[in-house]
C-alpha cells in the first residue's frame, strides 16, 4: 500500500540505518580506546572482573616494591656480616700470633683495638632506610626482633589477605645496646675468662700458663663468634633467595593477570577493522536505501498527471 501520510519503506530504511550507525559508533570506540568492554554498559560482568583485577594488580605492584625494599635491607645486613666475619678473622689471626712466646702483646693489642673499632663501625653503618639489623637496642620501645617483609596479596571468597616473610633479627645482631646479647658484645667464658669479642684485651697477658689459657680461650671464643656470624649470614642468604623467588613469582603473576584482563576487555583490532569496513558499506547502502524510499513518494505524483 502506498500512503502519503506514512512512508513505511523510509521508516524501515531509517531504522536499519540507525542500527548500522550505532554498531559503527561502538566499533569506532573500540578502535579508538582499544577496549571492546570500556565501561559497565558494554558487559557488566567482564567490566567488574577487569576492574577488580586491575586494582589487585596495583596492590601486587606495591608488594613488588616491598619485596625490593626487603631484599635491599637483607643485602645490606648480609654485606655487613660478611665484612664483620673478615675483620673477626683478622682478630683471630692476631690472637693466634700472640700465642707465640716472647711476642709483644701490647703491639698486637693495638692492632686488635683498631679491628674492634672497625667491627663497631661496620655494624652501625649497615643501615638501609633507617633499618639496622646488626646494631640494635632491644630496650627501645619500638623494637621488634621479628621483621616482616610483605610478600603477597591474596583474594578469596572470604576477602583479601596479606602474606609476609618473617625474619628473626635476634640471630643476626652483632651489637645490642640494651643487654649486650649480640654476637660481638655478648659475654663469653671460653677458657674460664669473661670477655667479649668487641672488647677483649691481651696487652696484660704474659707467658705464664694461666695467661696462655686465657689467650686460648679468647681464640676459642672468637672462633665461636665467626661460626655464629656464618650461620647468621647463611640464614639471611636463605631468606634473600626466598624473596628473589617470590619477586619473580609476583612479576609473572602480574603479567598473567594483565593477559587475563586483556582477554576479557581488549578489542581485537584486526576483527574490529574488518567490522568497520563492513559497517561502512552497510551505512552507504542504508543511506541509498533511505534515499530510494524517500523517492518513492515522489512517484505518486505521476499518477495525478
Amino acid at each position: 500500500m502506498s500512503s502519503i501520510n506514512t512512508n513505511f519503506s523510509a521508516m524501515t530504511a531509517l531504522q536499519s540505518l540507525n542500527m548500522t550507525n550505532k554498531k559503527m559508533d561502538a566499533t569506532q570506540q573500540a578502535i579508538s580506546t582499544g577496549f571492546r568492554v570500556n565501561d559497565a554498559k558494554d558487559n557488566a560482568a567482564y567490566w567488574s572482573i577487569a576492574t577488580t583485577m586491575r586494582s589487585d594488580n596495583k596492590a601486587l605492584s606495591t608488594v613488588q616494591d616491598a619485596l625490593g625494599l626487603g631484599a635491599a635491607t637483607i643485602d645490606v645486613a648480609s654485606t655487613g656480616i660478611k665484612a664483620a666475619i673478615d675483620v673477626t678473622d683478622e682478630i683471630k689471626k692476631k690472637l693466634v700470633a700472640a700465642r707465640e712466646p716472647g711476642i709483644d702483646r701490647v703491639k698486637v693489642q693495638s692492632e686488635i683495638t683498631e679491628l674492634q673499632s672497625q667491627l663497631s663501625s661496620i655494624a652501625t653503618s649497615a643501615s638501609f632506610s633507617e633499618e639496622n639489623w646488626l646494631s640494635v637496642d632491644s630496650g627501645d620501645a619500638g623494637y621488634n626482633a621479628t621483621k616482616s617483609v610483605v610478600s603477597s596479596f591474596d583474594r578469596s571468597s572470604s576477602g583479601v589477605s596479606i602474606g609476609t616473610i618473617d625474619i628473626d633479627i635476634s640471630t643476626t645482631e652483632l651489637f645490642d645496646a640494651a643487654d649486650q646479647s649480640g654476637i660481638l658484645d655478648q659475654t663469653r667464658t671460653d677458657g674460664g675468662g669473661s670477655f667479649t669479642i668487641a672488647t677483649l684485651d691481651i696487652s696484660a697477658l704474659t707467658d705464664v700458663a694461666a695467661d696462655l689459657t686465657t689467650l686460648e680461650g679468647f681464640i676459642s671464643g672468637v672462633d665461636a663468634g665467626i661460626e655464629e656470624m656464618t650461620t647468621a649470614a647463611t640464614n639471611l642468604g636463605a631468606v634473600s633467595s626466598r624473596i628473589d623467588i617470590q619477586t619473580d613469582f609476583v612479576s609473572n603473576l602480574m603479567d598473567a593477570i594483565d593477559r587475563g584482563v586483556s582477554a576479557l576487555v581488549d578489542a581485537d583490532m584486526n576483527k574490529e577493522s574488518v567490522k568497520l569496513q563492513a559497517l561502512q558499506v552497510q551505512q552507504q547502502l542504508g543511506i541509498q536505501a533511505l534515499s530510494i524510499a524517500n523517492g518513492n513518494s515522489q512517484s505518486i505524483l505521476s499518477l495525478f498527471r
